[in-house]
């Protein structure tokens, strides 16, 4: 496999951008990060996006994409896997350049969700239709079954919960892109309207609009770059079962484990090598069941290493220094590309009043449906 690098991002601000069509963030998104590498051409390009058909009624997505941002006739082709298709571009885009098929390839990611399409409706095809939605559950009912799991096999309470929503908004108040950049109080989530026990509208992310790329390029291009040039040394994806009730145990992310554990087989690592990292908090119990998958802290204890500062900005590991999908915003197909966006700039040096001191390798991990789907980058920076 040949070397592959990230050498330069670009995204729009997240939220409900009323003046900007799906075709108008993509864009906006990817012209800025074909600027920030300072190419002239791109060999190919992959296009994250969950239901762009229900959403906004258009379908053939990779082709309109690179008509409007005037880069045909390269292969351009749509990507999806439920919340996870913006990560799953990036690790189509990796792998095309690490075949020795492409040397520059522009992953990203858009969605537009305030349109007027019916939002609970679009996120539940990436459920069991059948055994799931037929019934009456949404995500939200979901994400609480696997929380009443955890709390009582583990012993989690309400207050480490919030606080997970608390950190990523006060993280994400410095992140001048984030859709809601502003600080919570733990009481504010334990009192915010209840949308499934135990969850509240503030354990939840927003409804989103939004773009984002990155610029993959081969080493022969990317060492004309060498101070913006971020290797990635790990990529791995898995998917497990779709509904809830064919997992022996619901609090368990079986796809996260596998594929976290196939990036850090790949780049050599264990998870007390990672100086930060962004993670699927689409609620807050999925980012604490996601870091135990992850191997941040033990099965059952991700409440207390929360609670006791670790994944802060200033802790043993920073988790969603953008704010992450609670504060940033999660426009589902360009979430996972604003996650290796975040973890680039950090890796920069380029994250503003968020940024993490000496951070040399950051992780990615990026989750479709109730963990269904899940793909894991590791980056590393490589030049002061």
């Amino acid at each position: 496999m040949k070397d592959v690098y990230v050498i330069g991002c670009g995204m729009t601000k997240f939220g409900e951008i009323w003046k900007s069509s799906f075709r108008d963030l993509f864009v906006e998104a990817g012209l800025k990060a074909i600027k920030n590498a300072g190419i002239d051409h791109l060999d190919s390009m992959y296009v994250g996006t969950m239901t762009s058909g229900l959403f906004v009624g258009q379908e053939h997505v990779g082709a309109l994409m690179a008509d409007y941002l005037g880069v045909a006739p390269i292969p351009a082709v749509r990507v999806e896997s439920a919340c996870c298709s913006g990560g799953m571009a990036v690790r189509i885009g990796f792998l095309d350049i690490a075949s020795g098929n492409s040397d520059i390839v522009l992953a990203g990611g858009v969605e537009k969700m305030n349109d007027g399409a019916d939002v609970t409706f679009a996120l539940s095809t990436a459920a069991d239709q059948e055994y799931e939605c037929y019934h009456g559950v949404t995500f939200p009912g979901l994400y609480a079954m696997i929380a009443r799991a955890h709390m009582k096999k583990y012993g989690t309470t309400r207050d480490q919960l919030a606080q997970v929503a608390v950190k990523n908004h006060y993280n994400g108040s410095m992140n001048p892109n984030a859709q809601f950049p502003r600080k919570i109080t733990l009481e504010q989530v334990k009192n915010a309207v209840l949308v499934a026990d135990p969850l509240t509208v503030l354990d939840s992310s927003p409804v989103s609009d939004g773009g984002a790329c990155v610029i993959l390029a081969s080493e022969k291009i990317a060492k004309k770059f060498p101070k913006q040039m971020v290797k990635i040394i790990g990529s791995g994806a898995a998917t497990d079962s779709l509904a809830l009730d064919q997992r022996k145990d619901i609090t368990a992310l079986n796809a996260v484990k596998v594929s976290a554990k196939k990036a850090f087989k790949m780049a050599g690592l264990k998870p007390k090598d990672i100086d930060l990292a962004e993670v699927h908090d689409c609620f807050t119990i999925a980012e604490l069941c996601i870091m135990e998958e992850l191997g941040f802290c033990e099965k059952g204890k991700s409440g207390k290493f929360v609670e006791d500062g670790n994944t802060a900005l200033d802790g043993k590991i920073p988790v969603n220094t953008s704010g992450g999908l609670k504060s940033k915003g999660h426009p589902v197909g360009a979430t996972g590309i604003a996650q290796v966006v975040e973890i680039y700039e950090q890796l920069t040096g380029k994250a503003g009043q968020r940024q993490v001191k000496n951070a040399k390798i950051g992780l990615a991990q990026n989750m479709g449906g109730s963990g269904a789907s899940s793909v894991v980058h590791i980056l590393k920076k490589l030049n002061d």
